[in-house]
């Protein structure tokens, strides 16, 4: 059936705007991309792809570049300061084929950019604030106008503009915690297959995931992405932070991690990420649909974040694809994501607390009761399916057959 080719403005060239770009360009839709920062480039830490996350590539034909690049994780461990294990969960006893990725973020910028042939053209330095002509025109922060279009793709990340413009009901809450991370040389590989967390109560946590290379470098280059949790009062006093004295401090709380950051002499060298709880009841209004973290930012608890993008791209193109007219396809669209996101949302968080706040009781409850329910069948299986992508709603499975999909896209491309 399908559409027909329409004006589309994608607002946000991150890792949402990025796919949306690959998928319509290719139905043969015309775009305008435009960007906020000056210079196109990656935002953000090492990010853990998921099975969900991996289809998506393969659907767009990356996957074999992304294993190139990545960092195959196949186990998330968790212990606290004293050693005991609160959680240890492997994607093969969800599926035998299955893993995560580890990638730099500045590697999946790459895959994606590789993929738009366009991206020369996308429009750098617009900051988009608002809509006119009906919704459909936009307007930067200059008063430039830009328009009219078909349909507006707002993928402005999770402080959206364009969905504060339009949507100021929407729920938008900062969490009370965040995160500094860095990228570090791991030469040797001593972390690899492994996401490694150490949680000291609620208070503090820190993890190491390794994320593998840039495309065209040598396995030499290999890194793990490291990040420490604080409260947001420590996290805005971080460029004042005596490095010496927190180096110290880590050394006596992971010596094994300590050895990454030796390198490391100022607060600056380490990157600063607050999060944000969104929730949208329909994630559109007129002819501007919401894609990534514009439309359901959470914490990073669960590692969700770049493969909701991935998948909202791809539900998006899907229903354009599939509909006869732009409000049957954006229905089909929410439809589409609606079992998915709002489980995420709501396990984000309920767990964020039990890792990332000052409720001592709470943290002591995680650590006593996460280990035995983990190793319950159905409690197990259940947590696996949330670790790997795949949760919907209270039991079921996000398209079933991705158990064998996935194994086979992941054997051809290897």
């Amino acid at each position: 059936m399908g559409i027909g080719a329409l004006d589309i403005a994608i607002v946000g060239y991150g890792t949402a705007g990025q796919a949306a770009a690959i998928y319509l360009e290719r139905q043969g839709h015309r775009l305008q991309v435009f960007e906020r920062s000056a210079a196109l480039g990656p935002v953000g830490a090492g990010i853990l792809l998921q099975p969900t996350g991996l289809s998506v590539l393969a659907d767009l034909g990356l996957l074999g570049h992304a294993l190139a690049c990545g960092a195959p994780v196949h186990r998330l461990v968790g212990t606290n300061a004293a050693g005991r294990r609160v959680m240890d969960m492997r994607y093969s006893d969800l599926a035998p084929d299955w893993f995560g990725l580890g990638m730099q973020r500045g590697a999946l910028f790459e895959l994606l950019k590789s993929g738009f042939v366009h991206f020369n053209d996308v429009i750098s330095g617009a900051e988009i604030v608002g809509v006119d002509d009906n919704g459909r025109g936009l307007r930067d922060v200059g008063g430039g106008r830009h328009g009219p279009f078909d349909l507006i793709i707002a993928a402005d990340g999770a402080a959206s503009a364009l969905r504060k413009a339009l949507m100021p009901q929407v729920r938008d809450r900062l969490y009370p915690w965040g995160a500094v991370w860095c990228l570090c040389a791991d030469p040797a590989r001593r972390f690899d297959g492994e996401l490694r967390q150490r949680y000291r109560l609620a208070r503090r946590m820190c993890g190491v995931l390794p994320v593998g290379i840039l495309p065209d470098e040598g396995v030499e280059a290999h890194r793990v992405s490291f990040f420490w949790s604080l409260r947001g009062d420590a996290l805005a006093r971080w460029p004042e932070q005596d490095l010496d004295a927190w180096k110290t401090d880590l050394r006596a709380y992971w010596p094994e991690i300590a050895e990454l950051i030796e390198g490391k002499h100022s607060p600056m060298q380490f990157a600063r990420a607050s999060y944000r709880d969104v929730v949208m009841r329909r994630p559109y209004r007129d002819r501007v649909v919401f894609l990534g973290d514009a439309a359901h930012a959470m914490s990073p608890q669960l590692g969700q974040g770049a493969n909701m993008a991935l998948l909202d791209a791809q539900a998006l193109a899907t229903a354009l694809q599939r509909e006869a007219d732009i409000d049957a396809a954006l229905a089909t669209y929410t439809r589409a994501r609606r079992a998915h996101v709002p489980i995420y949302q709501f396990i984000s968080r309920w767990l964020t607390p039990l890792f990332q706040s000052d409720h001592d009781l709470v943290a002591r409850g995680r650590d006593a009761l996460f280990g035995p329910l983990g190793r319950a069948p159905i409690l197990r299986g259940e947590m696996l399916k949330v670790l790997a992508g795949v949760k919907c709603g209270l039991f079921g499975r996000l398209r079933p057959q991705l158990r064998e999909t996935i194994g086979r896209m992941v054997r051809e491309a290897s």
